[in-house]
């Protein structure tokens, strides 16, 4: 199928992770198009909350659609915050709450990872169906993971979410908000996890 000026629905308010994902899949040819899926991530995984968006947003729309859910896991809390890393404070305490928290904690333990869920949910046969989920639809869900460790200060202002304090283990010392766009998706659990998605979407 060619995709080249099709529309591709990505569950999501956030306009930063639009240009992100447009960017990742930017050689599928589709114009990536975020809307609100307006469910609430109840998934005890990353990969249940992106199918939970993915397949509501296709029943709504009656097309493909794409959703991802992710995090970050920091070993000096127990894997903490993960699944509700978009929750667990608000917006603007996110990155001070983690730095509160890891008061004292040496360079040798601020061990954590990003993670990232992908998934793809096409509708089922009757085409909307009012957010329901219809068992036989076609649906795929994939995972991205980048290990590093989180810094004592914030650094750099590109990104977005916890990227200013996360270091890549794979990459040169710089935070992923210090990295360039190209730079950053090569490394990423986003960049990683889309980019095996990508083969799904294109079928």
């Amino acid at each position: 199928m060619n995709a080249a000026g099709q529309r591709l629905l990505l569950a999501t308010g956030n306009p930063h992770k639009v240009d992100e994902v447009q960017a990742i899949l930017r050689h599928l040819g589709y114009e990536v198009v975020g809307r609100d899926p307006g469910v609430e991530e109840t998934g005890p995984t990353f990969e249940a909350n992106a199918l939970l968006k993915a397949r509501a947003l296709a029943a709504a729309a009656g097309e493909l659609a794409i959703a991802d859910d992710s995090g970050i896991e920091i070993d000096a809390l127990e894997g903490g915050p993960g699944v509700h890393s978009a929750r667990w404070a608000d917006e603007g305490d996110w990155i001070p709450r983690v730095l509160r928290e890891l008061a004292g904690v040496p360079e040798s333990a601020r061990g954590c990872r990003y993670v990232c869920a992908a998934a793809a949910a096409w509708p089922g046969p009757s085409g909307r169906q009012s957010g329901l989920h219809v068992p036989h639809a076609r649906e795929f869900v994939v995972r991205g993971v980048v290990e590093g460790r989180v810094a004592e200060m914030p650094r750099g202002t590109g990104g977005f979410g916890y990227d200013p304090i996360m270091i890549p283990t794979e990459g040169d010392g710089r935070t992923f908000a210090e990295m360039s766009e190209s730079e950053k998706h090569v490394l990423s659990h986003r960049g990683r996890a889309f980019r095996q998605l990508a083969p799904h979407l294109v079928d």
